[in-house]
């Protein structure tokens, strides 16, 4: 269902306070003790996404976390693929009785009550929703509700596995966090819809700033001049500029603030360390976007057995081929400023 894009459907701040209970009705869970809710922003938020799911998200997510955790950071994962949650899976855990679900559909009144520890000491998870009809493409109000929710996760860092796809809620959750990656493997198809994930983003960022800006109409006049081709956001910027400079001159400094991530991951050929750098130099001369490269991730034999065998202990191994290339990512992504995502 599409939703409805109404701004002030934005509800008050009361319904994210703490209610003190679990899901099952009981206290708070240890875990979510040091977690709670509306204490203070997250301190920085990650979000993993891609235009294709079989690519790894959410073991770069997983992976990400803990990393992140052996720094000394107090992190909290969250399953944002709302009709495949498997995070806890690779943790190798039972499905939490409390999920996003119970968030979403009303059953708690914050998000630190589903807050669960892992194997992994410090590394707290929020399950994705159990009821996946009834939750994986909520309504506008509800995702609206989550996201100013994620915002207020007591943690150092929010990691964000998101689901597959360029629809408008995928989308909305990269564009929250402060640090939007984008995972790729070496096939044209991963590749080519990562290109169409960014494009997509892009245009979602626009249409957030139009309430400001009052360019609604000049977009749809630019976006398909004549039947023609759709406008890449290079050439979206210059047709605006033509029509209004001083919204031109807006959209370009938006579009410079949009730098998105991108990990290279099953890299498995020495052509494959290639990759990164050519989507790098093609999104800047296609689309006029500015593209990061964090690095790659080999295809290591072990880790894919490890995530067969439900085993979380050979992902915390410091010293392996895996956890060096994982923290050259991870120092690589922490090196950047927090610039902050669209914040509902």
């Amino acid at each position: 269902m599409r939703e409805p894009e109404r701004s002030g459907d934005l509800p008050p701040n009361a319904t994210e306070g703490a209610e003190n209970r679990s899901a099952g009705g009981g206290t708070e869970s240890d875990a979510g003790a040091h977690l709670r809710a509306s204490t203070g922003p997250t301190r920085r938020i990650i979000a993993i996404g891609g235009g294709k799911g079989g690519i790894g998200k959410s073991l770069v997510a997983v992976t990400l976390a803990i990393e992140l955790v052996r720094r000394g950071m107090r992190v909290v994962l969250v399953d944002c693929d709302l009709g495949g949650a498997n995070l806890h899976s690779l943790l190798g855990m039972e499905y939490p009785k409390g999920t996003l679900s119970d968030f979403v559909l009303r059953r708690v009144g914050s998000l630190a009550e589903l807050v669960v520890p892992t194997p992994v000491a410090g590394l707290g998870l929020i399950s994705g929703a159990r009821n996946a009809i009834q939750v994986a493409n909520p309504m506008y109000q509800q995702k609206m509700r989550l996201m100013r929710a994620l915002q207020h996760i007591d943690a150092d860092v929010a990691v964000l596995d998101l689901g597959a796809g360029t629809h408008y809620n995928v989308v909305d959750f990269f564009l929250l966090a402060d640090h939007g990656v984008l995972v790729v493997v070496p096939e044209p198809t991963s590749v080519e819809n990562a290109y169409r994930f960014l494009k997509a983003a892009f245009l979602r960022r626009v249409k957030a700033m139009d309430a400001g800006l009052g360019i609604r109409e000049i977009l749809q006049e630019v976006v398909r001049p004549g039947g023609q081709r759709p406008l890449v956001p290079a050439e979206m910027v210059l047709a605006v500029a033509e029509r209004d400079p001083a919204a031109g001159a807006a959209l370009e400094r938006e579009m410079a603030t949009f730098r998105p991530l991108l990990i290279v991951n099953q890299v498995r050929e020495p052509a494959d360390l290639t990759l990164g750098d050519g989507m790098c130099d093609a999104a800047r001369r296609l689309f006029g976007l500015d593209l990061i490269y964090l690095g790659h991730l080999r295809h290591h034999e072990l880790v894919w057995r490890a995530v067969r065998a439900r085993e979380p202990s050979y992902y915390e191994r410091p010293g392996t081929p895996f956890a060096l290339e994982l923290s050259a990512v991870a120092g690589r992504l922490l090196e950047l400023p927090t610039a902050g995502g669209i914040r509902p």
